[in-house]
C-alpha cells in the first residue's frame, strides 16, 4: 500500500490553476523529495494532504485513507515539520513537545524526544530564545512525537547552519532507516540529494518527472558532465561542433571553460572536438550531473 498517493488532483484559486492533474504515489518506506520553483504548487499539495485546503477535484490518500474524509485518521499516521515554524508565546521546550504529544494523544517523553534532536538541557528555556537552528530542531522533535509512519518536511533547513543541516539529513536517514515514509519539500537541492531515494519535480502546477535521480540523469540524457579548461575561450564552430556530437545533452561557455552535458561515452570525443579547434587543453575533470542542473533542464 503507497504511504500517499494523490490521484488526478486540481486546485483552483479564481482563475488560477495551483495543481493541475496531479497523479504521485510516495512509496512505504522512501525517503520523497518533492522539488520546485517558487509558486509550483508544493505546499498547495502539502495543505490538500493535511486537509487544510480542499481539492477542486481529485483524490488523496494517506495509507489508504482519504484526506478529505477522514482527516484526523490521516493526521494520526503524519508528523508535519510547518515551513515558517513559529515557537508557542513563552513556553519552553519541553512544554512545546508535551503539548505535540498531548494534541497527538500519546505519552512520548519530552526529554527523550528532545535528546532525539539535539536539544539536552535546554528543555526548561522559553522556546523564543532559541537560535534559528534550535527551533528547527524543536520543530522536528514536535513532527516524530507519536512515531508517525509518514513525515512531511516543509523547507526543513532552511537558515540552518551547515552543522544544522547535516543533523537533519542524518535525521531523515536514520527515520528511513526505522521504516518511517519522509516526503522531503525544499529549494535547497544539495540536501535533497544527499537523502532521497526518489524525487518529483512540480513546474506551474504540473508534475513533469519523478524518478530517482539517477534515473532523472539517464532519461535527461545527460547522466555527467566534462570541464573542459582551454588556452583560449573555444570559438563558435567548436562549441556548434561538440553540439553535435552524439551523447551531448547541453554545451555552456564560461571564459575559457567549456562545460558539457554528456554519456560517458562521448566525454573523449568532446575533448578531441576542443583540440582539434587548435587550441591546449589545460585541464579536463568529469562529474555527474547534479540535480541542481536536472532541475534547470525540467523547470
Amino acid at each position: 500500500m503507497p504511504a500517499l498517493e494523490a490521484d488526478g488532483v486540481t486546485k483552483e484559486f479564481g482563475g488560477v490553476t495551483a495543481l493541475r492533474d496531479l497523479d504521485l504515489t510516495v512509496r512505504e518506506g522512501e525517503v520523497f523529495g518533492f522539488l520546485g520553483p517558487n509558486g509550483a504548487g508544493k505546499s498547495t499539495t502539502i495543505n490538500i494532504v493535511l486537509d487544510y485546503l480542499k481539492p477542486t477535484s481529485g483524490s488523496v490518500e494517506v495509507f489508504g485513507i482519504d484526506a478529505q474524509a477522514d482527516p484526523v485518521a490521516v493526521r494520526h499516521h503524519v508528523g508535519v515539520l510547518p515551513e515558517g515554524f513559529n515557537v508557542l508565546g513563552e513556553m519552553t521546550g519541553r512544554e512545546h513537545v508535551a503539548f505535540a504529544a498531548e494534541s497527538k494523544g500519546v505519552d512520548d517523553d519530552p526529554d527523550a524526544v528532545l535528546s532525539l534532536v539535539g536539544l539536552d538541557g535546554v528543555g526548561d528555556r522559553p522556546a523564543s530564545a532559541y537560535s534559528k537552528g534550535m527551533r528547527q530542531r524543536l520543530a522536528l522533535g514536535m513532527a516524530v512525537v507519536g512515531d508517525p509512519d509518514l513525515l512531511i518536511l516543509d523547507e526543513p533547513t532552511t537558515g540552518l547552519d551547515p552543522n544544522g543541516a547535516r543533523f537533519v539529513r542524518d535525521t531523515v536517514t536514520s527515520l528511513r532507516d526505522d521504516g518511517t515514509t519522509v516526503f522531503f519539500s525544499s529549494h535547497i537541492l544539495d540536501q535533497v540529494e544527499a537523502v532521497a531515494d526518489r524525487v518529483g519535480i512540480l513546474r506551474q502546477g504540473e508534475l513533469v518527472a519523478v524518478d530517482s535521480i539517477d534515473g532523472l540523469r539517464a532519461a535527461s540524457g545527460g547522466g555527467s558532465r566534462v570541464d573542459v579548461t582551454l588556452d583560449r575561450s573555444p570559438s563558435e564552430g567548436c562549441v556548434e561542433r561538440v553540439r553535435e556530437l552524439g551523447g551531448v545533452s547541453d554545451v555552456t561557455v564560461d571564459g575559457t571553460t567549456l562545460t558539457v552535458a554528456c554519456e560517458n561515452g562521448a566525454k573523449a570525443a568532446v575533448v578531441d572536438a576542443a583540440r582539434a579547434d587548435g587550441a591546449t587543453v589545460e585541464n579536463f575533470e568529469t562529474s555527474e550531473t547534479s540535480l541542481d542542473e536536472l532541475f534547470a533542464q525540467y523547470t
